[in-house]
């Protein structure tokens, strides 16, 4: 049974997104639910370091980090999600971004390059988010179309293999740049691209496979 004081911290998590203007229900109510510790890291490592529940990015190991909770409640409120649609995600890390995307009622695919990460992620997805280790930058071309594409890592520039993969409706949202990153969002409309700059961040860059 999960301890009082992980669901008061995640409470107390909540309440501070929508006081930083969070305001679509599925994703707090997803956010609400998925036990961020548990993620922190999946291999145990770093979860005694610091609040698992605050609002900043977190060492999962492998120079990799978990987003603060603020910029993946934001990712994802951005990307106007239904349950039902189908997402694929670059970057699964931890894991965490994919366990509230499950959360939230939609069919997850995701990417992570980094083997040992995948694996410890995938313990703890279970089996109905689909994941595999490989280059985020080809995505998932087997499983495409998708609805929504978002990336938690960031490329020099937009990968045009994650464009292609969106349907003829589809969204996008990802950083992008490499000392000076901001937020894009793709959007697809009846199969023309428009692209909105958005936010001033800061993720770890996304790199190719070796043999890539």
């Amino acid at each position: 049974m999960e301890r009082s004081d992980s669901i008061s911290l995640r409470n107390n998590m909540v309440r501070l997104l929508e006081q930083m203007g969070i305001k679509d229900k599925l994703v707090l109510d997803a956010m609400g639910k998925v036990e961020r510790h548990l993620f922190v890291s999946a291999g145990g490592r770093f979860r005694s370091i610091n609040d698992p529940y605050g609002d900043y990015p977190l060492p999962i190991g492998f120079g990799q980090t978990i987003s603060q909770p603020f910029i993946v409640a934001y990712m994802l409120e951005k990307l106007e999600l239904a349950a039902g649609e189908k997402v694929l995600e670059i970057g699964a890390g931890s894991g965490y971004v994919a366990a509230v995307l499950d959360e939230m009622g939609v069919e997850v695919f995701t990417v992570e390059l980094i083997e040992q990460l995948a694996v410890e992620a995938g313990r703890l997805l279970g089996a109905n988010v689909h994941i595999r280790t490989g280059d985020g930058y080809a995505g998932w071309p087997e499983q495409a179309p998708f609805d929504a594409v978002v990336v938690s890592c960031a490329p020099d520039s937009i990968p045009e293999a994650l464009i292609q993969q969106l349907t003829g409706n589809g969204r996008m949202i990802l950083p992008v740049g490499t000392i000076h990153q901001r937020l894009v969002r793709v959007v697809k409309k009846g199969g023309e691209i428009e692209l909105h700059s958005d936010l001033a961040v800061r993720f770890v860059p996304m790199v190719h496979q070796e043999g890539y």
